[in-house]
């Protein structure tokens, strides 16, 4: 690391240690012994099934696009008509790693288009890749026309966590794409390796001029927090703040409050411990290092994140929709008049839950995990 990057990132940690931050010091909560919710408010009804599905987001017109990790993509109407989408790029599709998250461009309705993110194969080892394209359909059928990498993790290589979340700015002006720490704990911590960050973009990849360290150059430049482990949820509230939730080792599974240049900690503090046993200093020892607002022990493994927006379950309004997979549930978290996320209810799925997604018609759609995964949709019981 050169000495110039040094010195910018001792001045962000220094920074972000004397600003207080509502909501990311406040005291942790550990929801991780919550209970299941005995009564569900919903029905589910199984619309579609799916070879190891990881990602659905929706269309304007309530369709939806669905990957699976081996390298597809469906364009999915709600009756469950499924078309395959040609022209996917190879992926390099093993234990975590493949095809992974997919978004729809906050002008998909001129633009038609859409973004992913892929494990892409090399010599040097996988690489996460951003990849955007025009979604085509024709009496040919439907594929990504265009198809162009607008970001790729650099250096290649690791293992799993490759994170790969993709989200836009409520303006619609800037994306925000999760990077994993590939299995490589201390990269996190690395600001020239693109693992363990939060990467933010302008919308055809290039550097957005007001980044913290836009004059830095290089993956420094591009980095908007840093310090994370394994990232499969990352979304806007509706009063515009950025939340993140990531999977610990063992125990501290966490939910985040993203702000520009802090860092998270991850891996010289967690609220949860190595694999092997040995303990990890807990958050409450270094306060430079931003908190989780709720984090789990015992872990719920949380994949996908939505807010609810929707005349459906008025209930839920604001809420934080989180898929788990350890507990097969879907877990709400609501917020109290100060900004303070908690987990208020959990239901059992009796599956493993890997995305979440509200509709424009305000149902909850749920997306299983593993092989023969069905598509749920949600709707109230009255």
């Amino acid at each position: 690391m050169t000495r110039s990057k040094t010195i910018i990132v001792l001045a962000l940690v220094a920074a972000a240690s004397l600003v207080h931050h509502h909501g990311a010091n406040a005291q942790s909560i550990n929801a991780g012994d919550r209970a299941n919710t005995p009564n569900r408010p919903f029905s589910s009804e199984a619309i579609a099934e799916f070879d190891r599905p990881w990602a659905v987001a929706f269309l304007p017109d309530g369709r939806m696009i669905v990957t699976e990790k081996y390298g597809k993509i469906f364009l999915v109407t709600q009756s469950g008509q499924k078309s395959a989408v040609a022209n996917v790029p190879a992926v390099a599709a093993e234990g975590q790693n493949g095809l992974l998250d997919i978004a729809v461009a906050p002008d998909f309705a001129t633009s038609s288009r859409i973004y992913f993110t892929y494990t892409e194969p090399g010599g040097e080892g996988s690489r996460l890749v951003l990849a955007r394209a025009t979604l085509s359909t024709s009496s040919g059928g439907v594929a990504l026309a265009d198809r162009t990498t607008i970001w790729q993790q650099a250096p290649a290589g690791g293992g799993g966590q490759p994170g790969g979340i993709i989200a836009f700015d409520p303006q619609g002006l800037h994306l925000f794409v999760t990077v994993g720490d590939r299995m490589q704990a201390s990269s996190a911590q690395d600001p020239d390796q693109a693992r363990g960050k939060v990467i933010r973009l302008n919308l055809d990849g290039s550097l957005p001029a007001d980044n913290p360290n836009a004059a830095a150059g290089g993956v420094v430049a591009q980095t908007w927090t840093t310090g994370h482990r394994n990232p499969y949820g990352l979304a806007f509230a509706a009063d515009g703040r950025l939340w993140l939730h990531e999977m610990g080792p063992r125990g501290g599974d966490e939910f985040n409050l993203i702000e520009a240049s802090r860092n998270y900690g991850w891996p010289v503090v967690s609220n949860g411990d190595n694999y092997s046993g040995v303990p990890i200093p807990r958050h409450a020892t270094r306060t430079d290092f931003a908190a989780p607002a709720v984090y789990w022990t015992p872990v719920i493994a949380p994949a996908g994140l939505a807010f609810y927006q929707g005349d459906l379950f008025p209930q839920w309004q604001g809420s934080a929709l989180i898929g788990g997979l350890a507990v097969q549930s879907l877990v709400r978290l609501s917020f109290d008049p100060g900004g303070q996320p908690d987990e208020v209810e959990r239901w059992d799925i009796g599956a493993r839950i890997r995305d979440v997604a509200v509709a424009p018609d305000g149902a909850v759609w749920l997306l299983e995990d593993g092989g023969s995964a069905k598509l749920l949709r949600l709707t109230p019981q009255d």
